[in-house]
């Protein structure tokens, strides 16, 4: 399987306007778009994706169709708010050739660090090394990946790496010193701290605004790479702009609707906003007309 680094994006979700299927044309359009941005690999059914809004039939049947159309590494989500459904849709996706598996602990319950230990292993029992599978610890909307436990996890050697989207700069160097003595790949998962994480030897990122804005991460990845550190300062501070404005908005709203200014189609929104908010996604609107053409500028 090929290496999972640099900047790989994680694809928002086209669902048709019944709201629990995929919308196929629109999802592949898009990964067609993503693999002449020049990202390492493209992540679906993550968070950004809106995977929860999706029939589980729905989840097994885009799989297998982004494998075949992507020309680089496609890492599926599977996760699930039962291990049966991970352990299923992760069977499923190993199968269909997918490079690596992402799989956050259960939803929606709370669950102590003992079942989130418990729910992985069974987990990389059932998947019997059919795909690497990789770690997702997003405190924001599901239970936390301890790390402690991440890194009780990382020792066994049964997980290739770990998506850390916690945005926690110790929750980052604990892992890191970890990989020391423990092979794995580290991924950042908060593009709020990338620069930092990156410049400090994380292997990549998981991107959501790579979705709305993949040459401002491509871009700034090269410049880490390069240690230009006047682009990597000038890229950095357009990141945070970006993040900035994400943040007005609930998650992955404002991904979505940059996506669309570029011309792909998103589906519709799982909720409708109120009219303060929506008069803040016009202000939105319209300053990211005038802000891309000039980080298109910048990145070239």
């Amino acid at each position: 399987m090929p290496a999972i680094e640099g900047v790989n994006v994680v694809m928002v979700g086209p669902r048709r306007p019944s709201g629990h299927e995929v919308d196929l044309a629109a999802t592949l359009e898009l990964i067609d778009f993503h693999n002449s941005t020049g990202v390492k690999g493209i992540a679906v059914l993550g968070t950004t994706a809106e995977f929860v809004h999706l029939d589980f039939e729905e989840r097994t049947r885009l799989i297998p169709l982004a494998v075949k159309r992507s020309r680089i590494p496609v890492i599926a989500g599977v996760t699930h708010s039962t291990l049966d459904g991970s352990i299923l849709l992760g069977q499923s996706a190993a199968a269909a050739g997918a490079a690596a598996l992402l799989v956050m602990p259960p939803y929606f319950f709370r669950y102590q660090q003992e079942e989130i230990r418990e729910f992985y292993l069974r987990f990389a029992d059932a998947i019997d090394g059919a795909a690497p599978i990789f770690l997702y610890n997003i405190p924001f909307f599901t239970n936390e990946i301890a790390c402690d436990t991440a890194i009780d996890l990382m020792s066994t050697g049964r997980f290739a790496g770990i998506k850390d989207s916690s945005g926690r700069w110790e929750y980052y160097t604990r892992l890191r010193d970890l990989r020391a003595s423990k092979p794995f790949t580290l991924l950042i998962g908060n593009d709020a701290i990338f620069t930092r994480a990156r410049t400090d030897g994380a292997n990549g990122v998981i991107s959501g605004v790579a979705c709305g804005v993949p040459e401002l991460m491509v871009g700034l990845d090269r410049a880490i790479s390069a240690k230009n550190t006047a682009k990597v300062a000038q890229l950095e501070a357009r990141l945070q702009e970006y993040i900035k404005w994400l943040n007005e908005f609930p998650t992955p709203l404002g991904v979505k609707e940059t996506t669309a200014m570029r011309g792909l189609k998103v589906g519709p929104n799982a909720v409708a906003l109120g009219p303060a908010r929506q008069r803040k996604l016009e202000e939105f609107r319209e300053w990211f007309k005038g802000w891309l053409p000039q980080v298109q500028k910048e990145v070239a």
